[in-house]
Formats: structure tokens, C-alpha cells, sequence
């Protein structure tokens, strides 16, 4: 077995033990921006369909390269506007979401050949300035403005915790989350996915409910980020 196959079989113990026998299936959003494509082959041999990048020009060479693996890739970064048609172009989803210009740049970019770009809007809900996302009161607003555009398809919220090491910390912030998602599934949305938790907070995530978790470390080990660079 392979050091990231292993590391992908302690990933699924720790999400089996954090669901405490609740069936709700669970994505796994392998994030691979940062690492070869010989590591993200060793994923999918692992049984990962299901991988993350952030940078526009890392990721779509590797994702031409790795086509024939039939996997589907994440856009989990800061989308900047001028990258919007490569990313509609290249991605089945975008995770960050938080303004109604962006979601119109990805519908007009999106081919009509392609199934829609799966969409999930960006909720602030560690009250960072330095991290993005709507304030949880602005979701449905935004959420509206999603649904009626064309090619695109809003299948749920994604948030990001504020570094902590306090697990009631971390799901006081999940909840929040939660607690949006649950308002907008209750005013008409057709929503089924909660993106939240990351390696160092995914049990937290999933005891509030997250549908999908993104994990890098935990999988890949640390990235290189100066061969990034």
C-alpha cells in the first residue's frame, strides 16, 4: 500500500468514528493543488474520484494530463475574474462563490456541451476580513441571483473555520453554517451539499453535518511549497 492509500485509509476511519453510525454519505475532496500528478494518480488508485486545486495555471495542465483518470476537480481557490473561463472550462464545481458578478462570468463562460458548473456559495463564517465569503444574513440573496442564471447549478454552501484548536470552537463555527444552509433549504433551495472542514477540523465539520470535506496534509502530506513557487 502506498503512503497516500494508507493515509487515505486513516482519513475514512477518522470520518467512519466522527459519524457515529450516521449514514450520510461523504465526499472527499482530495486537495492536490501543490502536488504532482503521480500523487493524485496514487489517490485515485486509492478510490478517490474527487480532487481540489486553487491555481488556475497549476491545475489545468494537470487536469489535461490526468483526463483520462474521469476525475472531478474542484475549484476551491479565490476566483480572480480574468480566470473565470478557464475555470468554467476546466472544473465540474466552484466552491468560493461570494459575488453575483462572478457566478455571471462563470455562466457566460460555461459551454453549452458541458453539464452545468456545480456551485457552492462562500459563507463567512469566522468573521475574518481576510477570509472571503458572504456574511450568513446575504446567502439567500446571492442564492437567488445564482439560480436564475443559466449553465450553472447552486448545490450548496461552503465555509471555512478560523484557525482554533478548541473543537466547540470549531463547531460553534460549523453550526453557523449549518444553521444558513437549513434557511435556505426552508425558503425553497434545492440544496444538498455542506462543504466544511479541512485536516485539522474535518470531525468537527462532520458533527455539524458537512456533506463534503476538503483534506490536503491529511492525504498528501505537507505540500512543497517552494517547488510551488
Amino acid at each position: 500500500m502506498s503512503p497516500i492509500a494508507a493515509n487515505l485509509q486513516a482519513v475514512r476511519r477518522r470520518i467512519s468514528e466522527a459519524l457515529q453510525g450516521d449514514s450520510r454519505a461523504i465526499t472527499v475532496v482530495a486537495v492536490s493543488k501543490s502536488h504532482p500528478g503521480e500523487a493524485i494518480r496514487a489517490a485515485h488508485e486509492a478510490g478517490c474520484r474527487d480532487f481540489g486545486e486553487s491555481y488556475v495555471q497549476e491545475a489545468v495542465p494537470k487536469i489535461a494530463a490526468l483526463r483520462e483518470l474521469g476525475a472531478t476537480w474542484h475549484f476551491i481557490g479565490h476566483l480572480q475574474g480574468n480566470k473565470a473561463r478557464e475555470v468554467a472550462a476546466n472544473f465540474d464545481w466552484v466552491h468560493g462563490v461570494d459575488r453575483a458578478r462572478m457566478a455571471q462570468a462563470l455562466s457566460k463562460a460555461r459551454g453549452g456541451g458541458l453539464a452545468p458548473l456545480d456551485l457552492c456559495i462562500q459563507v463567512n463564517i469566522s468573521g475574518e476580513a481576510s477570509k472571503g465569503g458572504v456574511r450568513p444574513a446575504e446567502a439567500a440573496a446571492l442564492a437567488r441571483e445564482i439560480s436564475a442564471l443559466p449553465r450553472l447549478r447552486l448545490r450548496g454552501l461552503m465555509g471555512m473555520a478560523g484557525a482554533s484548536e478548541s473543537a466547540a470552537e470549531q463547531r460553534r463555527q460549523f453550526a453557523l453554517l449549518r444553521a444558513t444552509f437549513g434557511e435556505l433549504v426552508a425558503a425553497g433551495f434545492a440544496l444538498d451539499t455542506l462543504s466544511m472542514g479541512m485536516s485539522q477540523d474535518f470531525e468537527a465539520a462532520l458533527a455539524e453535518g458537512a456533506t463534503m470535506v476538503r483534506i490536503g496534509t491529511a492525504i498528501f502530506g505537507e505540500r512543497d511549497n517552494k517547488k510551488a513557487a
